[in-house]
């Protein structure tokens, strides 16, 4: 199936087509290339007015997820009855917000950082959750092992950014 990548932000430039093709092997390593993915890219005014409207926070993010099966567990792929329904949900990337972060943690490569938070997000959209310290550690697990994956495939050497909130 198709991701459909859009950059809807001028403040920070993009590689899209290494952010797609990163996206497709995280695609693959979760076995989810059957799904089709939308991955939307947007400045700190846009993310922070999304952040606001659906999770009540008034202020920008990294990554803000909405998955198609919102009662999807962890870990368990979805199984569509139709071809419509082969669809996982939509990532918002705040890359302005990333960026940011980036220049005051002095991380030179943004462009990797983008592929860690995108991960962060597939992960949300296939049930993971950080609400409690259980499903962090969940969720931080299988982050490791996606990344873990990415770097022998891909010769990078990439790590979760998910912090331990407890």
């Amino acid at each position: 199936m198709s991701v459909v990548l859009r950059n809807l932000q001028r403040a920070v430039p993009l590689r899209r087509a290494r952010l797609r093709k990163d996206v497709e092997t995280l695609r693959h390593i979760l076995g989810i290339y059957r799904f089709d993915l939308g991955l939307i890219c947007v400045d700190n005014q846009r993310i922070q007015y999304i952040n606001k409207t659906y999770r009540q926070n008034d202020s920008p993010t990294d990554v803000l997820s909405f998955p198609f099966y919102e009662d999807l567990k962890a870990g368990v792929l979805p199984s569509p009855l139709h071809q419509d329904d082969c669809n996982l949900g939509d990532i918002f990337l705040g890359l302005e917000y990333i960026y940011r972060q980036c220049e005051e943690q002095e991380v030179d490569d943004f462009h990797s950082i983008l592929t860690v938070v995108t991960a962060h997000g597939l992960c949300h959209l296939l049930g993971y959750r950080h609400r409690t310290e259980m499903e962090w550690k969940q969720m931080f697990q299988k982050e490791s092992q996606v990344l873990e994956e990415f770097n022998r495939r891909t010769g990078h050497q990439l790590q979760p950014l998910t912090k331990n909130a407890f």
